[in-house]
């Protein structure tokens, strides 16, 4: 069902042999359809939690583990997604996509109906393990289902359910949280994994790969899940404060930079491991293809310098101009208005010239220029700017969703298009981790080294700025109480009443040096655009295959007259 190079007058395959063949349009629209809500499943399960997690670990008493409602998602769905991506070529789509969709669908429920802190955690961490086949495999089917000179037209609809999850999320869950309950924002993933199994069940082709064996990749297998484990936890405990002496980890303590040894020392074991697997999890092979390789790194540089750089934007809003938490969550409507045109224009337009390699370039070096724009972000930027930059950066970064999948499917066998695909979702997913924890230290520490000159340039008196800082530096002033949302103002009279006449000149510093610290994050951003765009440019472009697996295979046997060795359907 994958697409090689065909020829004209060769034997068409027989429906036995290739199932999709016998899919009318409609039939593979509604497939498309329920895979499409299969994946927002999964973006809008990463955007809707956020507006109702105060409440839920209010209600269920958890702030000591409130990390880990969040880390565990993000550790058992990373983790998962080569797994899911290996399974899906040996023993077929339709199977493991619906397993992954029940998984999720259990852990949502569950999740709904916890009852305490251990038992949300536990259940996250459940649904985050079917979470990881959502992404991967939905992909993958539409590689199985289309040519890639025809799957650029449906797959820049991938970006755009993105860009919706990630404004209905926020509105969706502040909604529910606020007017019916928390537990809604789980069981609302019911109905929509229920239609999507219909669909698929009904619809999609059970195709088997005849080489699936029982050689799956054990040893690999347990030295990628804790390495990964400890690299996640390791990015992710960076900034959070450690229950013992009460201030921010940094990169040297044993939970962050310990935790990232022991990971870079369990990468290189994996690499040995998969060296000799037979039936690897991750085919080392693939990164001697060129293509593949570079839109690997380009990929994982694209989401460190879009993830990196829109963390903070939210924030902004709410911190610096006041936005609620939904109005913020609305704010971000410039930039996936531009993600959502650009992820579909960009497909089209791959789908219709059969370029692909300097559109991405053009769009990373785009993104790039929207990052450069964002480091001269003030707190007296007009909004309508930093809306007109947020677009530029939606436009940038729309591409890179829709095009590298097709660019990768299109370079690899189709017996590894499923795993190809798999590590495409986990260099985006790790890209994005790791460039949180860098851009959260280089928050911190500009806030805080501009924290003291902006006061004073506001008109604070000295002794009040000297007071600020030495409180900062001693730990007596929580870093969190300056950059959490709410009153500011308020909050400073109620812990000080004395500083009430200079309160407007103290917010105003503080606003200028959050402002300012949001903008060096943006320089990481930056760097980062210019490495993606120089591993976009060194893709060779390959042309984009017209035909389908079976007449691939025909075309192969035709001069043998054999029948071609095709997945066996069910």
């Amino acid at each position: 069902m994958e697409s090689f190079p065909g020829e004209a007058g060769v034997r068409e395959p027989s429906l036995a042999e290739d199932p999709a063949l016998g899919l009318s349009h409609r039939a593979k629209m509604e497939i498309l359809f329920a895979v499409m809500l299969g994946l927002f499943l999964g973006a809008l399960d990463q955007t809707i939690v956020g507006p109702a997690l105060p409440t839920i670990v209010t209600q269920l008493a958890g702030n000591d583990v409130y990390v880990w409602a969040v880390t565990i998602y993000l550790l058992t769905s990373t983790i998962s997604v080569p797994f899911w991506g290996k399974l899906s070529d040996l023993y077929g789509r339709k199977p493991m996509f619906m397993i992954g969709i029940i998984i999720f669908l259990i852990g949502s429920a569950l999740s709904g109906l916890s009852q305490n802190m251990t038992q949300l955690i536990a259940f996250r961490g459940l649904q985050g393990i079917g979470a990881g086949s959502l992404f991967p495999i939905a992909l993958a089917v539409i590689g199985d289902l289309f040519s890639p000179a025809e799957r650029g037209k449906y797959q820049g609809l991938f970006g755009a359910v993105f860009g919706i999850a990630f404004i209905v999320g926020p509105l969706v869950g502040g909604f529910l949280t606020e007017q019916i309950s928390w537990h809604w924002i789980f069981y609302v993933n019911i109905p929509i994994g229920l239609v999507s199994l219909f669909f698929i069940s009904r619809l999609l082709p059970t195709v088997k790969n005849p080489r699936a064996t029982r050689n799956f990749d054990v040893l690999g297998g347990v030295i990628f899940t804790i390495a990964t484990g400890f690299l996640l936890v390791g990015l992710t405990q960076k900034g959070q404060t450690n229950p013992t002496t009460h201030a921010l980890n940094d990169w040297t303590d044993p939970t962050v930079g310990g935790f990232i040894l022991i990971a870079l020392v369990g990468i290189a074991l994996f690499i040995w491991a998969e060296s000799r697997a037979k039936e690897p999890i991750v085919p080392l092979n693939l990164f001697r293809n060129r293509t593949y390789a570079a839109s690997m790194v380009a990929t994982f540089f694209a989401a460190f310098a879009f993830f990196g750089a829109i963390i903070f934007l939210p924030r902004w809003f709410q911190i610096v101009q006041g936005y609620s938490p939904t109005n913020s969550g609305l704010a971000a409507l410039p930039l996936m208005v531009g993600l959502i045109f650009s992820s579909i224009a960009s497909g089209l337009i791959v789908a219709r010239t059969g370029r692909y390699k300097w559109l991405t370039v053009g769009a990373i070096v785009l993104m790039g220029v929207s990052t450069l724009l964002m480091t001269q972000l003030r707190a007296e930027t007009p909004v309508g700017i930093v809306w007109l930059w947020m677009f530029i950066a939606g436009i940038g970064v729309g591409p890179t969703f829709a095009v590298f999948t097709l660019i990768v499917q299109n370079a690899v066998p189709f017996n590894m298009l499923g795993v190809a695909t798999s590590n495409l979702t986990f260099f985006r997913q790790i890209g994005g981790t790791v460039a949180l924890a860098i851009v959260g230290t280089l928050f911190a520490g500009s806030f805080t080294e501009q924290l003291a000159p902006q006061m004073t340039a506001s008109g604070v008196p000295a002794a009040v700025v000297d007071g600020f800082t030495q409180a900062m530096h001693s730990g007596a002033l929580d870093f969190n109480q300056l950059t959490g949302t709410g009153d500011l103002g308020q909050s400073i009279v109620a812990a000080q009443p004395a500083l009430a006449p200079v309160v407007p000149q103290i917010v105003a510093g503080i606003h200028e040096a959050f402002s300012l610290g949001v903008a060096s994050t943006f320089v990481i951003g930056v760097g980062a655009s210019i490495l993606a765009a120089l591993a976009a440019a060194a893709m060779v472009e390959l042309k984009l295959r017209q035909s389908t697996t079976a007449q691939a295979a025909a075309t192969a046997s035709a001069g043998d007259g054999r029948r071609p060795p095709l997945p066996a359907a069910d």
